[in-house]
């Protein structure tokens, strides 16, 4: 009877497998421990599960390695060397190769090679379908063999069995450098030995094959981009020596002179600075809104010291405050010309006062457009007189309230302008449009049917930095839906600031529940479909009841187990229907803001299947 038969044996040797183990032992190393043979096949088995996990994480830390290096390089010659470089080192092989698809030709050439002494190899192309290479190009799926020679999966050629020879090859394996959908090569490692490649080393080496393909892209890119970033330069500086040369001071009294007779706005006004002075210009309101620009401005963020009737200059961009009296109207930036001259100088502060008069016209006369639209909102949402005596007062703003239209209530915070954020509003809506201001929020009258869209829409387009809500009611036909629609959009646009989603734009059916309370005629189907309906389509077409698992697993306390109990089935068939029911809803359908939604609209679907 050996010691490790014996009682006091079989606890040593439990021991001694217990503490190999803790000391990282190989494989072999706890074969070789005398111990009970079911204790020793464990400890076997925990080594060796051990040893592949080192192996992935080895094999991560040096795919993040290679990651991090190719990012340095700017050459596609040297990234293709650093990628053969890095797979030969990663995957322990004699040599590693990369070949690049031709599209003209139909094949790949060889590019780059590391641990190859054959010039024959180096130069030797591969037809598609020709060889382990060509398979793996023309199948885009990897291929790996311990004997090339005698493998019979691929179709050998005299040109590629005599480079491979000539290398002394066995052993091969191939991975395709695809982006996307594009083929753009295949990576390479080979042995002079036979060697049976795993299936850890072959996802390795495809993983590198990804990174190389990505990063091999992104080089030719970068190169193209930045060729036609220097033609681009190149243009620009011949345009703007040409500008140089004309009579600018004399040109701009002139062009000035015309564009404000001819009716002409600030926009002409700005390109017309640009072109005389060969650069850019833009114009930009007292409250820091972009008025109009030409391309190639960069408008700065802080441009401080500012007077009116003086140009400031500050890192190449020219300053000067638009403004009549007292009042800064706006501020216009100049860029892009180098020195100015003193003409310019002086060209820059004659549009500077023209622009400053068109401002105050423009402003006069939207301030009138506006009090008259403020009015007609105010009818509108009072329903004074018969309904077609408002239909007329709208019809004379330019919208047709007969026409399927939605509400918008605009709410900015604290630190918005009620003036400005309807002027704004008005430019959004359009000429169809009708905006108006009532007890400090905007209302629109915007023409369209999805309402939700159109809130979105119009917090994004007149927003800035988040600081617009907007809610949206409709669509409607007819002016006497006008006052109800009012109020939903204003409890609407309260609740979405109470939520935290200032900023955004959405209609009282977005809410979720919330809409439900909301919303002067809530849907409760609409709402049911609207979360339930991946499922409801689901178990309609295949005949299942997804719904109904879903329900007894929320009843039983989101236990898989109690909801098989209930639901009379498997465990297993519950873990697996929560799977569909995860794919079917999408990520995140267990938290808990979209998981109350669930639980209210399977609680409404009971309701309204009650009735």
């Amino acid at each position: 009877m050996t010691d490790a038969a014996q009682p006091g044996g079989e606890q040593d040797g439990a021991l001694r497998l217990l503490a190999l183990l803790a000391d990282d032992a190989t494989v072999a190393e706890v074969a070789a421990v005398p111990a009970p043979a079911a204790a020793r096949e464990l400890a076997v088995r925990v080594a060796a599960a051990r040893e592949v996990h080192q192996r992935r994480e080895a094999g991560l830390s040096a795919l993040l390695e290679t990651a991090r290096a190719l990012a340095s390089e700017s050459d596609t010659a040297q990234v293709l060397d650093a990628i053969v470089r890095r797979a030969r080192a990663l995957l322990g092989t004699d040599l590693t190769y990369l070949t690049l698809h031709d599209p003209e030709h139909g094949d790949t050439y060889m590019r780059a090679t590391d641990g190859s002494v054959s010039a024959a190899f180096q130069s030797v192309r591969l037809e598609l379908g020709a060889g382990l290479g060509g398979l793996v190009a023309s199948t885009r799926k990897p291929y790996w063999t311990a004997d090339y020679w005698n493998d019979e999966r691929f179709v050998h050629t005299s040109d590629i069995d005599g480079a491979v020879s000539e290398e002394g090859i066995i052993a091969i394996c191939g991975t395709p450098l695809l982006v996307e959908n594009t083929f753009v090569g295949v990576l390479f490692a080979a042995n002079r030995t036979p060697r049976p490649f795993t299936r850890e080393e072959v996802a390795l080496l495809g993983n590198l094959a990804t990174l190389a393909a990505v990063t091999l892209v992104q080089t030719r890119a970068l190169a193209d981009a930045e060729s036609a970033l220097a033609a681009l330069s190149e243009a620009h500086e011949t345009v703007r020596q040409y500008a140089d040369g004309i009579e600018k001071a004399a040109a701009a009294h002139d062009r000035f002179a015309s564009l404000v007779l001819g009716g002409g706005g600030t926009e002409d006004l700005t390109h017309a600075l640009a072109d005389l002075l060969g650069g850019w210009a833009a114009l930009v309101d007292e409250d820091g809104t972009v008025r109009s620009t030409t391309p190639g401005a960069v408008v700065p963020e802080d441009f401080p010291d500012l007077r009116a009737g003086r140009l400031v200059t500050r890192d190449g961009v020219h300053g000067l405050a638009v403004a009549t009296g007292d009042e800064h109207l706006a501020t216009l930036y100049v860029g892009g010309t180098g020195d100015l001259t003193d003409a310019d100088r002086r060209t820059v502060e004659r549009a500077g006062v023209v622009t400053a008069l068109v401002l105050l016209f423009e402003r006069q006369a939207a301030d009138s457009r506006q009090a008259a639209r403020n009015r007609v909102v105010a009818e509108l949402l009072a329903a004074r007189g018969p309904a077609q005596d408002r239909v007329q007062l709208v019809r004379t703003t330019g919208a047709d309230p007969e026409a399927p239209n939605c509400l918008l209530v605009l709410r900015g915070d604290a630190t918005s302008s009620t003036r400005a954020l309807a002027l704004s509003a008005s430019a959004a809506a359009g000429e169809g449009g009708l905006v108006g201001v009532q007890d400090g929020d905007v209302v629109a009258l915007v023409p369209g049917g999805d309402a939700g869209a159109l809130a979105r829409s119009m917090a994004t387009r007149v927003g800035r930095r988040g600081d617009v809500t907007v809610a949206g009611v409709g669509p409607l036909t007819g002016v006497d839906a006008i006052p109800a629609a009012h109020e939903e959009a204003t409890r609407t646009v309260a609740a979405l600031v109470a939520l935290g989603r200032r900023g955004e734009g959405a209609a009282a059916t977005q809410l979720g529940f919330a809409g439900l309370i909301v919303g002067s005629d809530p849907d409760v189907s609409a709402y049911v479909t609207h979360e339930l309906g991946a499922l409801l389509d689901y178990d309609a077409r295949r005949g299942t009841d997804l719904v109904g698992t879903l329900a007894a697993w929320f009843a039983a306390g989101r236990s898989p187990r109690h909801a098989a109990t209930r639901l009379h089935v498997h465990v297993n068939t519950v873990a697996q229907r929560l799977d569909r029911i995860g794919a079917l809803l999408g990520e995140g359908w267990q938290e808990p803001e979209r998981s109350l939604e669930l639980q209210l609209a399977l609680r409404m679907r009971d309701l309204l299947a009650a009735d």
